[in-house]
This record gives structure tokens, sequence and C-alpha cells, in this order.
């Protein structure tokens, strides 16, 4: 990596707990609870510099503020940098790989450029709906994903007869398609590992 960024945030959870809980009592509107993570940066989202599209899927979401690391981490993102994002669960950390990725993407027709990887079939699934929600306006804008246990022959047709734009999947799955030559990585832009450790640390290495 030319450029890496390794953003250690380490919150306590009391902390967040109690933050949360005097944001409430003093009705501090530019600090609400938003979504499913605690927004605590007094910046907003139009502040990162989004695109509209993505700041009106935002808005539906719901959310107003970012939270620290998406405040520290996208503007970095956006401008191609290499990313090590490490944070507590709940602090929005796929929230940060998807704006940025989304907001870089200019959709080839036929062409995969953005791989995410992660280490279960359900985290997986729960990423390819977060880039649904948050593409919601960029339309022509397709996400597939591929994990074990479902038939790879499907898969295999969709990425030759309606290639999608964004592929998230599993170490194992994406392996086999990439070794058929369905899964053209040649064009990838943007390559994201989730929980990176625990792939590695769960015997995906020799996969990786």
């Amino acid at each position: 990596m030319d450029e890496e960024q390794l953003l250690d945030y380490e919150e306590e959870q009391d902390e967040t707990q109690e933050q949360a809980k005097t944001i409430a009592e003093n009705g501090d509107a530019s600090k609400k609870i938003k979504g499913n993570y605690a927004s605590i940066h007094s910046s907003g989202f139009r502040d990162l510099m989004l695109r509209p599209e993505l700041l009106r899927a935002i808005i539906d979401c719901g959310f107003e503020h970012p939270s620290e690391v998406q405040h520290e981490c996208i503007p970095q993102a956006i401008l191609g940098m290499d990313i090590v994002c490490q944070a507590k669960s709940g602090m929005g950390k796929t929230a940060v790989f998807v704006l940025a990725t989304l907001q870089q993407l200019t959709p080839v027709d036929g062409t995969v450029s953005v791989l995410v990887m992660c280490h279960t079939r359900e985290l997986a699934f729960q990423i390819s709906k977060e880039y649904e929600r948050f593409s919601k306006y960029m339309p022509g804008t397709k996400v597939s994903v591929f994990f074990g246990g479902m038939p790879i022959k499907k898969d295999e047709e969709t990425l030759a007869k309606n290639t999608p734009h964004i592929v998230v999947g599993t170490p194992g799955r994406l392996l086999a398609l990439g070794r058929t030559g369905q899964l053209k990585l040649k064009n990838i832009k943007f390559f994201v590992l989730d929980e990176c450790d625990k792939m590695i640390g769960d015997a995906g290495e020799s996969k990786i």
C-alpha cells in the first residue's frame, strides 16, 4: 500500500451509552441517536461532500450526523487512499466503505468494479442490503451476493448474464467463481476485506 491510515477507535461502550443518555436529557438535536449506531460527530453528512444521490438515501435512512469513525475515514477513502478502519461494533464501519465506494463508483456494463469479502454468509447478505439501500437513487447500479450453501450454477449465470457492478461474498465462493473464470477480477477498482482479522483467524488465510 502506498498510503495507509490506521484509524483506531477504541471507544468504551459505557462512554457511548453515557453520552447518549446525556444527549437525550439535554435535548441536543445535533447529536441524536440515529439508525443502528450513535451519531457522535457534530458535522453533517453534507460536510463529507457526498454525491446528492447518496445524501438522499442517507436522509431516508434517518441518519443526520456521521459517527466519529465515519467522519475520519470517509473523506480519506473517497480520495482513493488505502484505509485500515478499526472501531467497536455499532460505530458504522460498514457505512464507511459502502458510502466511500458508491461515491467513487462509475458503473460500466459487464464489469465488476467493487469486491467485498467477508467471513460469514449472514454478514455478506447484510452488507449487500446496505449497498442496495444506499444506492437506491443510483439507477442501474447492480449488487450481487455470493456465498456457499447455494448452487454455484446460479451465481455463474448471474455473472454471465447480468453482471453486477458490486460483488459481496465469502472467500470460498468467490475463489470458486474466480477459478471458473466467471468472476473476472482484472477491472476491480475497490477491494474491501470486512473483519479481515476473523477471516484470517478462521483458517481463511489460505483462501485469501
